[in-house]
Formats: structure tokens, C-alpha cells, sequence
């Protein structure tokens, strides 16, 4: 018998769905690659289909998805574009969700509620994929969801970077705005080498996104005010704490979150007088309309590009580690 020889080499397939291509296309531009073209289709009955327009056999791909409005729908997509993968012989499959889906749903508050984060990673593996990514897990036992590699991956460092040039720390004080918080707040006031505040509030389970503010743990009074949270939805909670935190004396409240999910009517209150600017990474997309003069939007791309590197070529992903939860 003749010997078999290997000639090809590894591939890397970078493939997005339709909610924020602009991030897979800055990811790829920083991996020097392109997006592999998808024909991605929603028919009149709202249901989607997905072909490549190239073999991906044998290829390591990542299929990027950010989990925006509709979410439901731009779910389903990436769960078809994973399944389509599969179908078409790629031998690895990551799903990139750096808003990881449902995430606020990772347990059970109350009686008959379902653990839908434990869900979307059955449906992920169901798919197919081998592999999930994600930036800043609401709770990091989604982790243990996904019977595979999960790499939870920090904006903790793309943040710092920014803040570490524009905020003197000998007047700074960063605050959590909930108990669920600290830990991240915690690290974030070691390396920037500024106390800690807590704002201690309490959370209606029967109404959503209602919150109110109790008490202030911690000195504020004459200092800017750094608040750090892993998501902005309606920006109902960050308000409010922005408001307790200028009536406590701070001097300026600066928000710092990693997913911008702005829901209506985010963007208009989160000009409120008592935020003096918003910081957020481009996880999610953010149109025009819900952009506003006080908000800063730092690029995501960097971080995923080098950690898609880093699985491809079977690096230290680990290494990439710095931070949190």
C-alpha cells in the first residue's frame, strides 16, 4: 500500500450573520483574512437559510453572531450557519457570541422560571459547535453550560486602556453598582489603583428593568465616580446609581460597560445631567440613531482577532485571562 500524504494546510474561515458584520470584517482585517461570503436569506414566512459560497472542508471557522434585536431571530441564524458548517465537512466550529444570548436567565430566581443560558448552549452544541467565545459573561457559570471549551474573554483590558489616560486615580473611585459586581469592581480598582464604592440596590423580580437605589457603600464625596457594569440595557439601573452617586457629592459619573445593548429609551436617558459620559465596546452594534455626544465606543475586534489566533494556531487562550469572573 502507497503511503497517504498530507499536503494541505490548516484553514482558518471566519463566516458572520447579518446582525453586525462590521465586527467580523474588523476581525478579519486584523487576522489579515476576509470574511467568507455567506447567502444568508429570510423568506416571506420568516424563515432563514444559510450557504457558503466556498468549500469549508476540513476548515477551522468562526461564525460570529452578536445577539441584538431581534435576538430570537439573529439566534436562529447563527444556529443554522453553525449547522450548514457542519453539513459541509468543516472540521472545527467555534461560535463567537461576544453578548452571549439570555445570559441574564443562568438560573432559577423562583419557582417554574427556566435556565435559558443553559439552553442556548444545548441548542449551540446541538448545532454542532465544538467551541463557544464570548466577552464578559453576565455570570461565569455559564461556562459550565456547554459540554466543550468555553473562552470567557475580558474588555476589563481594552477599557482600562482607555480610562488609564483620561482619569487621574489620586481622585478617582470606582463603584459597582450592584453586590453581583464587586469582584469585577474590585480588580478594576487594583489596577487602576483607586478605592472602591458599592451601591447597594434592591431589584423588583416582578417588574424588569426597575431598580432602586438604597445605600452608598464607600466615600464619594469630591471624587469622579467610575461606574462599571458588564451591560447597559435599558440604562434604567445606571441612571439611578448615577444619580445617587452625584447626590453623595461625586463631582462627575463616568459609566464604563462591555455590551451596549440600548434598548429603548437608552440612549435618551443616558444623557441624563447626572452622567457625565458612557464608555462601551462594539460587542453589539450601535446605529447612528442610538449614538449620542457623551458616548465613546472602543473597538472589540483587537481582543477577538487574538483570541481567534490563538485557537487556530492551538495557543495559550488562557493566557488572554486578564481579569475578572
Amino acid at each position: 500500500m502507497s503511503e497517504i500524504k498530507i499536503t494541505g494546510q490548516k484553514r482558518l474561515v471566519i463566516v458572520t450573520g447579518r446582525a453586525h458584520p462590521q465586527l467580523a470584517i474588523d476581525i478579519a482585517a486584523e487576522l489579515e483574512t476576509s470574511v467568507v461570503h455567506t447567502d444568508a436569506r429570510t423568506f416571506a414566512n420568516g424563515e432563514i437559510y444559510a450557504r457558503y459560497d466556498e468549500s469549508v472542508r476540513g476548515c477551522d471557522a468562526f461564525v460570529i453572531q452578536s445577539h441584538t434585536n431581534p435576538i430570537n431571530e439573529w439566534l436562529m441564524e447563527q444556529l443554522i450557519m453553525v449547522d450548514a458548517l457542519k453539513r459541509a465537512s468543516a472540521k472545527r466550529i467555534t461560535v463567537v457570541s461576544p453578548f452571549y444570548p439570555y445570559a441574564r436567565q443562568d438560573k432559577k430566581g423562583r419557582g417554574r422560571e427556566p435556565i435559558s443560558a443553559r439552553l442556548i448552549a444545548d441548542l449551540y452544541k446541538a448545532a454542532g459547535a465544538d467551541r463557544i467565545m464570548s466577552v464578559d459573561l453576565h455570570a461565569a457559570q455559564i461556562q459550565r453550560f456547554f459540554d466543550g471549551p468555553v473562552d470567557h474573554h475580558f474588555a476589563m483590558r481594552v477599557l482600562l486602556a482607555h480610562f488609564q489616560k483620561i482619569l487621574d486615580p489620586s481622585t478617582l473611585t470606582v463603584v459597582s453598582p450592584d453586590m453581583g459586581r464587586v469582584r469585577v469592581a474590585d480588580i478594576w480598582s487594583d489596577k487602576l489603583g483607586a478605592p472602591l464604592a458599592i451601591i447597594h440596590k434592591r431589584r423588583d423580580p416582578l417588574i424588569p428593568n426597575k431598580v432602586t437605589v438604597h445605600e452608598i457603600v464607600g466615600d464619594v464625596n469630591g471624587r469622579v465616580c467610575l461606574l462599571v457594569d458588564d451591560m447597559i440595557d435599558t440604562g434604567g439601573t445606571i441612571v439611578k446609581a448615577a444619580e445617587a452617586l452625584k447626590a453623595a457629592g461625586a463631582t462627575k459619573v463616568v459609566v464604563a460597560a462591555t455590551h451596549a445593548i440600548f434598548s429603548e429609551p437608552a440612549s435618551d436617558i443616558l444623557q441624563h445631567a447626572s452622567i457625565d459620559s458612557v464608555v462601551v465596546t462594539d460587542t453589539l452594534p450601535i446605529p447612528e440613531s442610538k449614538r449620542f455626544d457623551s458616548l465613546t465606543i472602543l473597538p472589540i475586534a483587537p481582543l477577538l482577532a487574538r483570541a481567534i489566533h490563538q485557537v487556530f494556531n492551538d495557543g495559550s487562550v488562557t493566557s488572554m485571562f486578564d481579569g475578572a469572573a
